[in-house]
């Protein structure tokens, strides 16, 4: 274990060391964001809640879902498959560590230098710009911190599948770049689940992307009640576990068929 946790200190100094990209990453979120504002202020006009959802709650549920990102966001997608490729993932392979073990260690790094130097200091100034309503129950930020990291797991886990499939089709840039479009429509992101028509969120409640954004930022906003809370927390996990399936079986027969293009 001790060797997974360096990878997560190794990958956070990487990170650290082109910290000014995520300075200016706070401005490009912190403009999103207010455009978001300035359009459901416009959406919402003279009423005051639309499914369920206050326009503050609204503002809240927009700047922390962004935040959110920040943190459960990583390209291990892009990594593998690039590793794939170049034929370095035949080194890896041979290495006394799990390649997707490292790959997720160096992913969770990611996320805590993103956590603590992004979306914590552009959460403080995005609340001081906007009318964001924090909530200062400790029940709702202990679920919402669950929430959080078991979205990282998910998201993880979907990006560790699109890089294996590097292994059949070789190259598979298309297919990442549209596996981002549906997590960010899908997930809540863009548009909470609750706006979508009610056959979509029937379909999306067998679907494991609600859990990397709109579970979280429902939980925050208390959106949700306890008991909603709870349930969702639940349904992430479930989707933890059930994700950890495809990745076995496609990553055995992956190993099986492995070709190098390169190195």
């Amino acid at each position: 274990m001790a060797k997974y946790l360096e990878m997560v200190r190794v990958r956070f100094l990487m990170m650290l060391a082109y910290r000014s990209d995520y300075y200016t990453g706070i401005l490009i979120y912190s403009i999103n964001i207010g455009a978001y504002y300035f359009l459901w202020e416009a959406i919402y006009g003279a009423k005051q809640h639309i499914q369920g959802l206050s326009v503050v709650q609204m503002t809240t549920y927009v700047a922390i879902a962004w935040m959110a990102r920040a943190f459960y966001f990583n390209n291990i997608d892009r990594e593998m498959a690039l590793e794939i490729m170049e034929g370095k993932v035949a080194v890896e392979l041979i290495r006394p560590y799990s390649y997707l073990g490292m790959k997720t260690m160096q992913a969770l790094g990611e996320g805590i230098f993103r956590l603590f130097l992004f979306s914590i200091p552009g959460f403080i100034i995005v609340s001081l710009i906007f009318p964001v309503k924090l909530t200062w129950n400790p029940a709702v930020w202990g679920l919402f911190g669950i929430a959080t990291l078991l979205s990282f797991f998910i998201n993880t886990e979907l990006n560790i599948l699109t890089g294996i499939t590097t292994f059949f089709l070789f190259n598979n840039s298309g297919l990442i770049r549209a596996k981002r479009v549906v997590i960010d429509l899908f997930s809540g992101l863009l548009l909470p689940i609750s706006f979508f028509p009610g056959w979509a969120q029937n379909l999306m409640k067998y679907l494991p992307f609600q859990g990397i954004s709109y579970i979280p930022s429902m939980i925050f906003t208390n959106g949700f009640s306890h008991q909603q809370a709870l349930i969702g927390i639940w349904q992430q996990f479930i989707w933890v576990v059930v994700l950890l399936v495809p990745i076995t079986l496609l990553w055995t027969l992956a190993k099986k068929q492995l070709v190098i293009q390169g190195g």
